[in-house]
């Protein structure tokens, strides 16, 4: 799955990814799927749970959460 980059900082802070932060996400992903987040520019920022399917994402809200945050790349820095 793709991060528009209004969201990855949302992602790296340890926020869910919201369908409005939704760039690209490949097709026939099932729900509660591990996935790897990437930025648009096909940087990898963390792992992530589906919380929605791909088909469930085109027809959801704006808020509805579509990533359940698991890990990122920012972990190091809120650690210390």
């Amino acid at each position: 799955m793709w991060v528009k980059p209004s969201q990855e900082m949302q992602f790296l802070y340890g926020n869910h990814v919201l369908k409005s932060g939704l760039g690209r996400i490949t097709e026939n992903t099932p729900a509660y799927t591990g996935v790897v987040i990437y930025s648009m520019s096909d940087v990898p920022l963390g792992f992530g749970v589906t919380a929605k399917s791909t088909a469930e994402c085109r027809t959801a809200d704006p808020g509805t959460i579509v990533v359940f945050h698991q890990s990122d790349v920012g972990e190091y820095l809120r650690a210390e």
